[in-house]
């Protein structure tokens, strides 16, 4: 019997919600006008819903859900204070409403930077330093407002950077980050007053002058109508079909597919979430999510030394997430899942499109020829992608999880869009140690982005251990006659805490439950983390950067699970002076083994741009692989069909020869007889 008690607790915020949110504020608050940054779900109490997705699980009466809750970021206009409340949507009622510190600033709403951008044109103080440039008729400027980041622990206003840029041509792509200027405002975000005008440095030393006639250049672009070049023309297409539609089937955001099962999350800052995954009703993990991500540049000069962007935090990547299309973002026959997010009044905005999710092919899965009689097993890998692509101002990060036949969860990661460009004077074959030039007058800094992944398992159940195996050569002893013996060391993490890849010792993540034993390993039942392996945060321990994005200093963090723990910098990173994230909780030395765990894998990538990333990027690529290691008793994908041509009806080339099917006896047999031949 099952129990409609309304929205699944891990069911994303609706439009009847959000509004119920600003009624109960401005019933809290008479009279105030109110600004809205989010309005969104608060995780549900993990101890109240296990019991509601287990009943799910094992096809029980379902009791009734945790209560409702919603979370709200708003500023009062009266008062500019920031204030964060805690709703109960099903009592239609207010938990609390608090006002935070001034120090803290909450993350950008979706109208705060056009309001900020456009106004920054019409500043006269911006509009007397385009004048000074003394533009042809045509060429335009305009402006990238970022936040400010930190370089003071004293700074407490809500301020934004504005990085201005020449448009040569009016065309809705056109490359405005090919002609940086070298004039930045600094605005207040709150009042809109200009706070400085900064100058930057056009050459390798740290000296600026005040704005110059334009010196004009072309403007590389990137949209194939403004190329010099004609496009390719020899490209035939490429065409997914599926005749009898998809494998998986849908209800709700509630995703079947061969034996998976999970519900598909979305919110405003983290975006895509992925809860309650399940393999052939055996659990796997509560709750999977890019936690956060940090993009420090690598320019030492000012005022780029506060080039730190948190993507999930300051913006959010459910914020920037795309309305993604057919036959181009994603390939074959597609289901969407959309998301709400809120405007800066309280308004509803729906996000259509937001999450796509379809099925690929890649490459096989298993095969085995038997060279006595020649008959293969032949078995294609065919996976359930759910993907999402944000837009950060020039940068799109794409975000893939895979799921396949044998269990494996791959988080893939690709990233690209355009560089972060800066003003530079290379006209005479200058050039920079901590930067590429890319075009005229323009150079692209070195930055890393680093991804915090948020793994809370529950590997046959909710108690965890997760420890770790190198891979070391055994003792040159009586029991090693041969010296050829290896074995592995396992290293439990025993309490919360850090530990640091290692590919020499080919060290191993693994997250186990210690009360469920294989019956044919005699070892605890476990899946391990294929970590990617990357360089940690370059920026100094002395820094702002550093302490802001602690997370990313190491590779690997684990803590004892807590409600509201969700983010591996912390609730509020916008202008943060410090991180209240995974480095707090670590402190705390909680009891991690056989308890409710969670994993924190931070990878990234070390970008130095090459000339050929611009003017846009070809992607980067970084994966993290999640895979099964004693949870079964034998391969998963055993049972997945035979592959054929009857099923998978591929083409001849017009100038190849028929060839055996793959389902049939393969070329094996033949060959002792071919080598015979040969003899």
């Amino acid at each position: 019997m099952v129990t409609n008690y309304g929205p699944h607790p891990f069911d994303p915020i609706t439009p009847e919600e959000i509004k119920l949110a600003v009624r109960i504020l401005e019933a809290t608050f008479p009279g105030v006008s109110l600004r809205y940054k989010r309005i969104d779900i608060n995780e549900p109490i993990k101890k109240d819903v296990i019991a509601y997705i287990e009943a799910e699980r094992l096809r029980r009466p379902l009791p009734p859900p945790p209560a409702r809750l919603l979370y709200v970021l708003f500023h009062r206009l009266d008062t500019g204070a920031f204030y964060k409340a805690l709703l109960n949507a099903d009592k239609r009622s207010i938990v609390y409403a608090k006002e935070l510190p001034k120090e803290i600033q909450g993350p950008i709403d979706i109208d705060e930077i056009a309001g900020i951008e456009a106004m920054c044109m019409k500043h006269p103080a911006v509009l007397a330093e385009v004048e000074k440039l003394q533009l042809p008729a045509g060429v335009t400027v305009c402006n990238d407002p970022w936040m400010y980041g930190t370089d003071s622990d004293n700074e407490d206003r809500r301020l934004f950077q504005c990085f201005m840029y020449m448009v040569e041509v009016d065309h809705p792509q056109n490359n405005h980050y090919s002609l940086p200027c070298k004039f930045s405002p600094v605005f207040d975000g709150l009042t809109h007053e200009l706070v400085r005008m900064d100058y930057l440095p056009g050459g390798a030393d740290f000296e600026t002058t005040t704005t110059q006639p334009w010196k004009p250049v072309k403007t590389v672009q990137y949209a194939h109508d403004l190329l010099d070049e004609p496009v390719r023309t020899d490209l035939k297409p490429y065409i997914v079909q599926q005749p009898e539609g998809p494998s998986y089937s849908v209800d709700g955001n509630s995703v079947y597919w061969q034996k998976w099962r999970f519900r598909v999350g979305f919110n405003a800052r983290e975006g895509l979430v992925i809860y309650n995954v399940t393999y052939d009703n055996r659990n796997i993990f509560y709750r999977l999510a890019v936690s956060e991500m940090t993009v420090p540049y690598g320019d030492p000069r000012a005022p780029y030394h506060r080039k730190q962007a948190f993507d999930v935090g300051d913006t959010g990547f459910g914020m920037n997430a795309n309305q993604l299309t057919l036959g181009c973002d994603c390939l074959g026959h597609i289901k969407y899942f959309d998301g709400y997010s809120n405007d800066s009044k309280g308004n509803p905005v729906q996000m259509k499109n937001v999450v796509c999710m379809h099925e690929q092919d890649n490459g096989l899965q298993h095969k085995h020829t038997n060279y006595r009689s020649g008959a293969a097993t032949v078995v294609r890998n065919r996976q359930l992608v759910l993907q999402m692509i944000c837009t950060v101002a020039n940068y799109e990060y794409i975000f893939n999880y895979i799921f396949d036949q044998a269990a494996n969860v791959e988080l893939e990661v690709r990233a690209t869009g355009i560089l972060s460009t800066v003003p530079f004077d290379n006209q005479n074959g200058e050039t920079v140690p901590w930067g590429t030039n890319v075009g005229p007058g323009v150079m692209a800094p070195f930055h890393q982005h680093m991804f915090s992944l948020r793994i809370d398992p529950a590997i046959d159940g909710f108690k965890n251990t997760v420890y770790y195996e190198d891979s070391v050569p055994m003792p040159e002893d009586e029991k090693n006659p041969y010296l050829v013996g290896y074995t592995s060391e396992a290293t439990v993490m025993r309490t919360a805490g850090t530990a640091n890849t290692s590919v020499d010792r080919h060290r191993v993540f693994k997250i186990r439950n210690d009360n469920v034993t294989n019956p044919i390993t005699y070892k605890p039942v476990a899946y391990k983390l294929m970590a990617a392996p990357s360089q940690m945060l370059l920026v100094s321990p002395n820094a702002h950067g550093y302490r802001r994005a602690e997370f990313a200093t190491k590779p690997i963090w684990v803590t004892k699970y807590q409600d509201d723990e969700l983010y591996a910098a912390g609730e509020f990173t916008n202008q943060s002076r410090r991180a209240e994230g995974v480095e707090t909780w670590v402190q705390r030395k909680d009891n991690t083994e056989n308890e409710d765990v969670v994993l924190w894998h931070t990878f990234g990538l070390t970008h130095n741009p090459r000339i050929e990333d611009f003017p846009v990027m070809p992607m980067e690529r970084i994966s993290v692989m999640l895979k099964p290691d004693g949870f079964f008793n034998k391969n998963p994908a055993l049972d997945v069909p035979q592959s054929s041509q009857l099923f998978n009806k591929s083409s001849l080339h017009p100038e190849e020869k028929p060839a055996a099917c793959c389902a049939g006896t393969s070329s094996a047999g033949s060959k002792a007889k071919l080598y015979k031949r040969v003899e």
